[in-house]
C-alpha cells in the first residue's frame, strides 16, 4: 500500500539535517552553539540571551538567520560561513542509504534551510555524495527559509519540479505543510511520530521506508 501511493512520484526531494542522517549525531548542537556565539559577539549581548533570541527567531521566521535578516540586517553570507564551520567527522557513511536513494525513479535533489556548500560536506561524510541530482541551500531562495511557501515555490521552479509528481522527506512538521498544499506526498521522518492532516507518512528509518518503496 504504501508504495502504491508513491507510485507516481518522479521527483524525490529531500531535507538535510536530521533527516539525511540520524539526530543521534547530534550535528545541529554544534551548529546552534555556534549561532549564539555569533549572535553574542555580534549583537553584544550575554549568552542566555542570545541563546533565546535564536530560538525565538527560529519559531518566529523559520531560521534562525531569517530573523536577524529581519530584525538585524545582518549579511548572511559571514553568518553562513561561520555557522557552518562544524566537524563532520561524527557522521557516519550509509552505502545502504546511498543505493536506496540512488534507485527512486526520477529526479533527487536535497533541499536544506543551510547553505548548499555545507550540504556537500555532510552529504561527503555520509557517503552520499554524487547521489543526487542536484543541492539547494536557503541561498537558492533568497535567503526565504522553509517553512514559507514562497521559498518552496522559488526552489521547485528553479529545479522544474512538478509538485503533483513529487515526495517531500523532512524532519520538522511546520515544513510539510506548504508542500502537502502544492500537491506532494508528505513523510515526516523523526523519531517520533506528530500526527497533522499534512503529513502522509511517518518513518524514524529513512532507509528502510525507501525500501519499501523500490520494486
Amino acid at each position: 500500500m504504501v508504495a502504491q501511493s508513491f507510485s507516481h512520484v518522479r521527483h524525490w526531494v529531500f531535507d538535510l539535517d536530521n533527516t539525511l542522517y540520524p539526530p543521534e549525531a547530534r550535528l545541529f548542537d554544534q551548529i546552534e552553539r555556534r549561532m549564539t556565539a555569533w549572535v553574542m559577539q555580534e549583537l553584544k549581548m550575554d549568552q542566555p540571551e542570545a541563546d533565546r533570541l535564536r530560538r525565538h527567531y527560529w519559531q518566529l521566521y523559520g531560521t534562525t538567520l531569517a530573523g536577524l535578516m529581519a530584525e538585524h540586517g545582518i549579511d548572511p553570507h559571514g553568518y553562513i560561513h561561520e555557522v557552518h564551520d562544524i566537524d563532520f567527522t561524527v557522521l557516519t557513511p550509509d552505502a545502504g542509504l546511498a543505493a536506496r536513494i540512488r534507485d527512486l525513479p526520477g529526479r533527487r535533489i536535497v533541499y536544506t534551510n543551510g547553505s548548499a556548500p555545507y550540504a556537500e560536506k555532510v552529504l561527503a561524510a555520509r557517503g552520499l555524495a554524487g547521489v543526487f541530482d542536484a543541492i539547494y541551500g536557503v541561498e537558492h531562495a533568497g535567503f526565504r527559509p522553509k517553512p514559507e511557501r514562497a521559498a518552496f515555490e522559488t526552489v521547485f521552479g528553479r529545479d522544474g519540479i512538478v509538485p503533483e509528481t513529487g515526495a517531500m522527506f523532512e524532519d520538522d512538521p511546520r515544513n510539510l505543510a506548504a508542500p502537502h498544499d502544492m500537491g506532494m506526498r508528505t513523510v515526516h521522518v523523526a523519531p517520533a511520530p506528530a500526527p497533522a492532516p499534512h503529513i502522509h507518512h511517518h518513518t524514524d528509518d529513512l532507509s528502510g521506508f525507501l525500501a519499501r518503496l523500490l520494486p
